[in-house]
């Protein structure tokens, strides 16, 4: 399950292979949180690539899925993940709790945090035009020098390749937060374009690429 790890992970910032950078944050989005934005109904996968398997697939009752391949050429599998979405000055906003990401990665606790907090929140930056979608993540350093530097409340752990960021506050401050600090990467790292297929239909693409891919 790999490479729907890899694809939610740069959606909602939640883990990195080979080191850990996360931020992670003490309550959701302000109060106006939605569970759909029809804007994202359909498949959302990799733009270069026909043979990938991950993907992002909102149905018509606004599931948020990831859809991954367990086995080389075999059928597609539908990971349900919970997702929340906050619209605030013109800006979109994708909100998901560390306990919705069960299903994919294992994650720990917020390093350092006690008492343990029963869940805490990944937040992400997006914009869609047309078929187009892309991602920004939160920038973890950035973030850990607001923390830092006391602008933001908060921790700061960082140990070799890891670096944990945990940031305190109400939901009215995580919303002022994001209004008035510069929290996100400056440039998208996901870029995904919306197919016009149903999931069997990407399911067969997908399976009849890598069968037809050079070896």
């Amino acid at each position: 399950m790999k490479n729907a790890v890899r694809l939610l992970c740069l959606l909602a910032a939640a883990a990195c292979f080979g080191g850990c950078v996360e931020t992670r944050f003490e309550s959701p989005l302000g109060d106006n949180i939605e569970t759909c934005d029809p804007h994202w109904k359909g498949i959302w996968a990799d733009p270069e690539s026909s043979d990938e398997p991950s993907a992002i697939y909102v149905d018509d009752e606004c599931h948020f899925m990831v859809l991954d391949q367990p086995e080389k050429s075999g059928p597609i599998k539908r990971i349900h993940v919970p997702m929340n979405y906050v619209h605030a000055d013109g800006k979109d906003y994708i909100v998901v709790a560390d306990t919705s990401l069960k299903g994919l990665v294992e994650l720990k606790p917020p390093y350092g945090i006690d008492p343990v907090p029963e869940k805490a929140f990944f937040f992400a930056r997006y914009q869609i035009r047309g078929d187009r979608l892309e991602v920004s993540q939160v920038d973890s350093e950035r973030v850990a020098k607001l923390v830092i530097d006391g602008k933001i409340d908060g921790s700061v752990s960082k140990t070799g390749n890891d670096l944990h960021v945990f940031v305190r506050g109400s939901r009215t401050r995580m919303l002022e937060i994001v209004r008035t600090q510069s929290i996100f990467q400056d440039k998208s790292q996901t870029k995904l374009v919306r197919r016009k297929q149903t999931v069997d239909e990407f399911e067969q693409s997908v399976i009849h690429a890598q069968r037809n891919k050079p070896q």
